[in-house]
């Protein structure tokens, strides 16, 4: 049984049912205005459907915790516009589209574990590793010349995704990112 929450207690991140739908805490504000009940405004994402909204929350108002399941699963392969993923313990396989996936395309490669989130059977997220290591497959020779304003060069890596790096990185390096912030961390 998932927790019960009270809409005082809320946090970033904190997921609960609504409506229906489930949502995730983006932000969230504590406001005791000096006349008048304390309320928490709240900035809410439906996970099904990415819809954010905003809603004004009475402190003391009950709200029921998302029984959402997260399954450790094996990033196997993609055919077009299809990502296959196998269950780490009972070896099934599921499809999942671009839209289910998200930004966590750009950092997963084949045979990566990454969590599967799902809602009633509803797969709504890929969550990769907090930090990931892939190989730079292209970027130009390190510039010289202006180096006051190092921001850094592009680098395509290995999965096709394009990161900004230090001008010090060369094709073949591997390079650990953080994939909450989608930065480069350090080569490897």
């Amino acid at each position: 049984m998932a927790d019960v929450y009270m809409a005082g207690d809320l946090r970033n991140g904190t997921t609960f049912e609504m409506d229906n739908s489930v949502y995730k805490v983006v932000e969230f504000q504590h406001v005791k205005p000096g006349k008048g009940a304390a309320f928490v405004r709240t900035k809410l994402k439906n996970v099904i459907t990415g819809a954010v909204l905003e809603k004004t929350f009475n402190p003391s108002e009950k709200l029921q915790g998302a029984e959402v399941e997260k399954r450790e699963m094996q990033y196997l392969y993609n055919d077009e516009n299809l990502y296959y993923f196998m269950d780490n313990e009972t070896y099934e396989q599921i499809p999942l589209n671009k839209e289910q996936i998200g930004d966590a395309l750009k950092y997963m490669k084949e045979n990566m574990n990454v969590k599967i989130l799902s809602f009633k059977g509803n797969v709504f997220a890929v969550e990769p590793p907090m930090f990931v290591e892939l190989e730079v497959t292209y970027t130009e020779p390190g510039f010289s010349g202006n180096t006051t304003t190092t921001s850094g060069k592009p680098a395509t890596l290995e999965n096709g995704y394009e990161i900004s790096v230090p001008l010090f990185i060369n094709i073949g390096d591997v390079i650990r990112i953080d994939t909450r912030t989608g930065e480069y961390m350090e080569r490897i």
